[in-house]
């Protein structure tokens, strides 16, 4: 049985949808009340502005999502009030070149600063070495 190429868009349900549920169907969060806690707290920008959960999103728009020390500046292609496979939701948005390089420089530092990082808490044999090691004369 092969695909269709109706079934390789993802499910349009409109021309429009609120922006909570479109960043869930799209995958950013998990549940549609951390999407729009997100939006509440300013984590979510829509063409540059600040925006209500319930706030119409369609084709075109650019949006912005900030979490923790991590960006997307993404433009919505589709819409879809369901959420489907991982798939289905990034064919949803189109990231820009600059927000990908940017969020791969960060994910880059983030990973290189842990590696140099100290290890945490020394274990019981380590401790008795270095205790060891300190008392000698």
């Amino acid at each position: 049985m092969t695909r269709g190429a109706d079934e390789a868009t993802p499910r349009a349900t409109g021309t429009r949808v609120r922006v909570d549920k479109w960043l869930w169907a799209a995958r950013f969060y998990r549940t549609r009340s951390l999407a729009a806690q997100a939006i509440d707290a300013g984590h979510v920008r829509v063409d540059g502005e600040r925006v209500k959960p319930a706030q119409p999103v369609h084709p075109a728009s650019r949006i912005s999502v900030r979490k923790r020390d991590l960006a997307w500046e993404v433009e919505v292609i589709a819409v879809s009030e369901s959420r489907g496979p991982a798939r289905e939701a990034a064919l949803l948005y189109r990231e820009t070149e600059e927000s990908a390089a940017a969020r791969e420089r960060a994910i880059h530092v983030r990973s290189a600063s842990r590696a140099l990082a100290t290890p945490g808490r020394p274990t019981k044999r380590d401790r008795r070495r270095l205790e060891d090691f300190l008392n000698e004369p």
